[in-house]
């Protein structure tokens, strides 16, 4: 008879260490896995859209970003633009600046160990491209190899979940089925990162205050509760966190849950200078594009975010290549307009069967361009810059249809989808959101006398409308009247597009589309008048700088040359200048590219109004004597 043997101390440990080495096993299987996905997943981007164009290696365009580390996460309610142009001038205090490698060490000398980092950034700053660099530089071992596994999640995957009772493991199972395979359940082995990217898309009810403990991530619960602990680090305490984030969104993460707040300021001015020469092999064509930006300011600003570098970029090459010797545009309604035409010139040569015909509209991406204009005018009225189906089924656009036959469709809007969701819309800028919004305003106005910015139309109103002679010198002003209104400047770049738009050049540049309205110049002499009284009166900085670049797309610079041939002969005295002069005079400085590190108030025998106009200029340089 066979007698089994007592098991032994040393059996016992040989089992634990057998068991050992096959989980590493199936770690380590799981590690190469995961790596691969994120690699395909990652390593080619499309550029400006989701799913149209040609897709280009992430690493062969991607460029350094300007990412500070330090600030508040208080909600900021400006319009994102103005913070753009905020953000563009010198600040008051030294800046701590971080390298995306280094987001988890923090900026040399810091002791304390980073568990949580909150990024915020305006739309289009590069948020999420930086997180999708991050994960391909760790999947290709090019940094990042601190981590075991990295999680990448974004706020619309979850968001889909939103009603499911589901455990931590179970979450990354559903997500990462290389996890599942490899039955990997305990997470708190390993060192591991979770990205959540797009907290201003979160609709989980987040409650950081009556939120349900939870410390184990075997436990199901709801989504929300598992990311309020998972932040809150009461669920996986050894795990890292990365969130970012718009900054209206920042502040729904309590303080005390952050360890480090960094922001995306987009391309400095040398990265701008890097992306076009990456973008463009052609070293003349990038420096004569380079140094076309810098003469508009308002184009130099917006470069400051990457997508909009992709539009300039696109908008350029095309320009360059058909029209040699002609203007290049420098405004932003300019831009606008030409981006649209180069998406709907290329459509229609191809539904032409290749030959390019004049206007550029064909009737599918005429309707297209109409639906789209009355979609971003309905969301951007109620603060939406995500739609869903049923929004844009509201607004007479059919999804399959529209992916089709309109390449402005796919050119200007994107559309997203999480494992598992409903199709996520959005413009691929808010700029171009804004921008149509305006398009369709002047439309309509044009076509039915209807002014869409007057909140209530009495019926008499409406039915005289169409008999009715257009007044276009009060449509103007009362859009400038309507956007100095707005608290927070929300309606600042819709007020320069509206106002871009009643330009007879820009009208002949939309030529089968827009209707010419006539007698401009008259109109927009009167507008001109309108908008140099109201620099006369007591407004912000803010407000003040938008009329001045809303004169800029009126293409009148008078106020600010006469003030800078007064700078450049030093015979500038600001008791003697009028209050819209005075405004100049602060506009000119706050835009100037040369830092303000010294501004020598003493130098103005000012009176009491000037001098507290001045104070703006004050406040952004470094000292003031």
């Amino acid at each position: 008879m066979y007698l089994k043997r007592p098991r032994s101390d040393m059996d016992y440990v040989k089992e634990e260490l057998i068991f050992f080495l096959y989980s590493e096993s199936l770690a380590e299987d799981c590690h190469c896995k995961l790596k691969s996905t994120l690699k395909k997943k990652f390593q080619c981007v499309f550029e400006g859209i989701a799913k149209a164009g040609n897709p280009t290696l992430l690493n062969q365009i991607y460029t350094e970003l300007y990412i500070t580390e330090g600030g508040t996460a208080e909600v900021n309610d400006e319009h994102e633009v103005r913070q753009i142009e905020t953000a563009s001038r010198k600040p008051d205090r030294p800046e701590t600046t971080i390298r995306q490698e280094d987001i988890f060490k923090g900026s040399p000398g810091r002791d304390e160990p980073i568990r949580t980092v909150l990024t915020k950034g305006v739309a289009g700053i590069g948020k999420t491209v930086l997180t999708q660099k991050y994960s391909l530089d760790w999947a290709e071992d090019k940094a990042n190899q601190d981590f075991r596994f990295i999680f990448p999640f974004t706020f619309r995957e979850l968001n889909v979940l939103k009603e499911e009772k589901i455990s931590l493991v179970e979450l990354v199972h559903h997500f990462f089925t290389e996890t599942k395979e490899a039955g990997i359940c305990r997470l708190e082995d390993f060192q591991v990162l979770f990205i959540f990217d797009g907290l201003d898309e979160c609709r989980l009810p987040l409650d950081f205050h009556k939120t349900t403990i939870l410390t184990d991530p075997r436990k199901s619960t709801s989504v929300d509760v598992l990311l309020t602990n998972l932040i809150r680090g009461k669920l996986l305490p050894s795990a890292r966190l990365w969130i970012t984030t718009r900054p209206a969104a920042a502040n729904q993460i309590p303080p005390q849950c952050v360890d480090i707040l960094t922001e995306v300021r987009g391309f400095t001015d040398p990265q701008k200078e890097e992306y076009f020469r990456k973008r463009f092999s052609d070293e003349e064509q990038a420096s004569k594009i380079i140094s076309h930006i810098k003469t508009s300011r308002s184009l130099h600003i917006m470069c400051h975010i990457p997508v909009f570098c992709w539009i300039t970029a696109t908008v350029l090459e095309d320009v360059l290549k058909t029209r040699e010797g002609g203007q290049l545009p420098k405004t932003l309604t300019e831009m606008s307009i030409h981006f649209l035409v180069v998406q709907a010139k290329v459509k229609k040569a191809k539904y032409d069967g290749g030959a390019e015909t004049d206007p550029h509209w064909s009737p599918e991406s005429r309707k297209m361009i109409e639906s789209l204009g009355k979609l971003a005018f309905d969301q951007l009225q109620k603060g939406n810059l995500m739609f869903y189906e049923s929004n844009l089924t509201e607004c007479g656009i059919d999804i399959r249809a529209a992916s089709v036959y309109s390449g402005v469709f796919t050119q200007i809007f994107k559309e997203d989808r999480g494992l598992y969701q409903d199709k996520v819309y959005c413009f691929i800028h808010l700029s171009v959101q804004e921008f149509l919004a305006a398009l369709h305003v002047h439309l309509t106005f044009i076509n039915s006398g209807l002014n869409l910015l007057e909140e209530q139309q009495t019926t008499s109103k409406k039915s005289n409308i169409f008999g009715k002679k257009r007044n276009f010198k009060t449509f103007y002003q009362s859009a400038v009247d309507k956007a100095l209104q707005s608290p927070y400047g929300h309606l600042d770049l819709f007020l320069r597009f509206l106002l871009g738009l009643s330009l007879q050049t820009n009208q002949t540049l939309l030529r089968g589309l827009l209707t010419q309205t006539g007698s401009n110049s008259w109109i927009n002499q009167k507008t001109l008048q309108y908008i140099k009284k109201k620099l006369s009166e007591k407004l912000s900085a803010e407000k003040t700088i938008n009329l001045f670049h809303c004169l800029n797309e009126l293409n009148d610079r008078s106020l600010v040359e006469e003030i800078q041939q007064s700078l450049s002969s030093g015979s500038l005295s600001t008791d003697k200048l009028s209050p819209a002069q005075c405004s100049a005079l602060v506009f000119i400085l706050l835009s100037s590219e040369k830092d303000l590190d010294v501004f020598e108030l003493k130098k103005f025998s000012a009176s009491e109004e000037a001098l507290l106009r001045l104070l703006p200029v004050v406040k952004a340089s470094n000292k003031a004597l």
